[in-house]
């Protein structure tokens, strides 16, 4: 699945699931994603999931992914309860959309937090109930670790490590470039992965290097910042992918811009390194 996705975390809560699609076509993208959120209103203002999927094919878009189930990998009880119906919504939604992902992230530490031996027993957990939810709908999860010092899964190598402990057809892996640096995460992992894990590339940049202050906000343009997105790019091909590269922002001065202005700049931004 090669080509270039416009995550429509990217275009701002002002720009609806439709617009997103008709903009990502508009500007040349292959793939577009849809925040959950985004299907909610659209479905709420009366319209449906049919001409959501009609209005993709129609604009030669591909939907890449629904997203995202987050905070869900430690509950337990009626939490646990509801985030598994959640995800028995989100994938009934990729599969009326065609798309062949649900991207779900790791929850937080707790205060005090857990050990290590109990994250990845509960993820475990977790990330196996939601995969074989997922291939009833004929859909994989993919995995998004948070490089963020208070996620309970925060670099490569625990995401891996617990993929391996699963091996699981409809359970796969997204790497994006931020959490990627932000974790401190290494590309000797990265040359580790098993290809057929990787289910999406998401690529931005980072206006400033200090790790422990990067946040949301900080995401900018690849090639705008200093993170080494060539590096994680020429890793990445090198495993043999051949999947989609996404471009994931949640900038403010971006989502005051024209989204086609911003989808077009993005675009030409990732291609300079892929």
């Amino acid at each position: 699945m090669p080509g270039f996705g416009l995550n429509s975390w990217t275009t701002g809560d002002s720009v609806d699931a439709a617009s997103d699609i008709r903009v990502a076509s508009a500007a040349g993208y292959q793939f577009v994603e849809l925040r959950d959120r985004k299907i909610e209103r659209h479905l709420a203002q009366g319209h449906s999931m049919k001409s959501l999927r009609e209005q993709s094919r129609e604009s030669g878009i591909g939907v890449l992914s629904v997203n995202t189930l987050d905070d869900c990998t430690l509950h337990a009880g009626v939490k646990r309860e509801a985030l598994i119906d959640r995800c028995h919504r989100l994938c009934e939604w990729a599969e009326d959309l065609g798309a062949p992902f649900v991207i779900v992230g790791p929850s937080y530490q707790p205060e005090p937090a857990l050990d290590a031996a109990t994250v990845k027993a509960r993820t475990v957990d977790a990330l196996g109930e939601y995969a074989r939810l997922a291939a009833d709908h004929g859909v994989t999860i993919a995995f998004e670790y948070h490089g963020y010092a208070r996620c309970s899964i925060n670099t490569l190598g625990q995401a891996l490590g617990v993929l391996a402990e699963l091996d699981m057809d409809h359970l796969g892996l997204v790497i994006d470039a931020f959490h990627f640096y932000v974790g401190g995460s290494r590309l000797e992992d990265l040359a580790g992965l098993d290809k057929r894990w990787l289910a999406i590339v998401h690529l931005a940049d980072v206006d400033h290097a200090d790790r422990s202050k990067l946040g949301k906000a900080n995401r900018v343009l690849p090639g705008d910042g200093v993170l080494p997105v060539k590096d994680i790019v020429d890793a990445v091909k090198r495993l043999g992918y051949r999947g989609a590269y996404s471009l994931e922002l949640f900038r403010e001065e971006y989502w005051a811009m024209d989204p086609m202005i911003v989808a077009r700049k993005g675009l030409a931004s990732m291609q300079r390194f892929v």
